[in-house]
């Protein structure tokens, strides 16, 4: 229920059924009587039903939509149930839980206990009953669907449409460039405040030097960079989501996405109010839990194909506490799946001495988790590269993640500045060429 990470109630379905092989017991698993205590937290109801009884399944179920539905709020559905073959088909659970195991084998199984119900109630016949298993046994030998796919050929207005991103090629040309005068124009209104607007002194500097970069009397940084690429993208009618710890006013304080008024305490997000009826912008200082983070963050990005779905470490090695999303989900989701996924991950990433960690994004790791361009990973070094990169990456059909590994010494760098000519008329590069003055048997460094 934390801002930005509502979805308006969720059912929580949990297919509770002791594992008999690698957990022996629950009290190994957990120090709750049941395993959804946590939804307590959040006040959600939880409903625990036996699984062995259908018709109780689908009362319970049908109750926590009407909650859902009526409340906008969270419901867990505890199924109570057990595995017949243990952990899988080839396991032999009797080695570890005799005594659960002679009982499950000792029990009908779920099929056989409804029909003896309906049969007792005049609702089947056992010769009916006999029947219908036959049929879909039969249907199974002859490889037949057995399980309706009833939202195939469906079409709502919260179902995302991949279909012009299918079979897109990776080296597919985009433009990235952006036309000068749009550019300015755009800044401009990416600086403006309300009248009265009071904000902080260090901030005035930062809005004073972003309009002479506008202007063309200074190159511009990485933050003015950032604002600009997403006011393109977002008068080109795509939205642009980002979210992460400080990501608002950004860790190294380059980002001033918002303003703080240090009178009112009021807050303004330029982004927000470029033109009437623009796409959605949404920036998120977001809750202390990167996998938490990050899982709804693939989750809205698999969802959302028109937007420009962001995650920002805090600092790249912070991306630890999210690796099974990147290994599981990010790095294998096509493959397993076949989902399409835009989300873009910023992983500041130098060694300026803060020590063993806060300084490495594990650049070797992603490295390695490439295979059949599943994902890009860039290390860019100049702003303007950056501008190009985030907008290629939306405009792009090929629609795979991208790894950015942020600097976090050349923010402040004054090398690492880009002219604005590099925004109009520039591309994205693989390798930037030294400059044209630069005498190689003088390079010591």
């Amino acid at each position: 229920k934390t801002p930005a990470y509502g979805t308006g109630g969720t059912i929580h379905v949990v297919v509770n059924n002791q594992i008999g092989f690698t957990t022996s017991h629950p009290q190994e698993a957990r120090s709750t009587l049941y395993c959804t205590e946590v939804a307590k937290l959040i006040q959600a109801p939880i409903f625990h039903v036996n699984a062995n009884d259908p018709d109780a399944v689908l009362f319970v179920t049908r109750l926590a939509l009407d909650y859902r539905l009526t409340f906008q709020n969270d419901v867990v559905i505890d199924l109570t149930c057990y595995r017949r073959q243990g952990h899988n088909e080839a396991d032999e659970p009797m080695m570890t839980q005799p005594q659960m195991y002679q009982r499950i084998r000792e029990l009908p199984t779920t099929r056989s206990l409804y029909a003896e119900r309906l049969v007792a109630e005049g609702l089947l016949t056992a010769d009916d009953a006999e029947e219908m298993r036959e049929s879909y046994r039969a249907s199974l030998e002859h490889g037949k669907v057995v399980v309706r796919e009833f939202l195939r050929g469906s079409r709502t207005g919260y179902e995302a449409h991949w279909e012009q991103y299918l079979n897109a090629r990776p080296d597919e040309y985009v433009q990235t460039q952006v036309p000068r005068e749009q550019l300015v124009s755009l800044g401009e209104r990416a600086l403006h405040l309300p009248d009265g607007f009071t904000l902080q002194r260090g901030v005035v500097r930062v809005v004073e030097e972003r309009r002479r970069m506008l202007n063309g009397e200074v190159p511009l940084d990485w933050g003015m960079a950032e604002t600009l690429a997403y006011a393109t993208l977002l008068h080109e009618g795509y939205a642009v989501r980002l979210s992460g710890q400080d990501s608002v006013r950004g860790t190294f304080a380059h980002r001033h996405a918002a303003y703080h008024d240090q009178n009112t305490f009021e807050i303004y997000t330029p982004l927000e109010h470029l033109f009437p009826g623009q796409p959605r912008f949404e920036v998120i200082n977001s809750l202390l839990s990167e996998l938490a983070v990050l899982g709804f963050e693939y989750g809205y990005a698999t969802s959302m194909p028109r937007t420009l779905v962001i995650w920002e470490a805090q600092f790249g090695d912070f991306a630890n506490g999210a690796q099974m999303v990147i290994d599981q989900f990010i790095a294998s989701g096509y493959l397993k799946w076949g989902r399409l996924c835009q989300l873009t991950l910023f992983l500041p990433h130098g060694f300026e001495g803060q020590g063993p960690e806060h300084s490495s994004a594990r650049l070797e790791r992603f490295l390695q988790l490439c295979a059949e361009l599943n994902m890009r990973v860039w290390v860019p070094t100049t702003p303007a590269q950056f501008v190009h990169l985030l907008r290629g990456q939306i405009k792009r059909r090929f629609r795979h993640p991208r790894m950015v590994m942020t600097p976090t010494g050349l923010l402040p760098h004054r090398l690492s500045k880009s002219d604005i000519d590099a925004f109009t008329a520039g591309a994205l590069a693989t390798v930037l060429p030294e400059a044209d003055d630069l005498v190689a048997d003088q390079v010591r460094r």
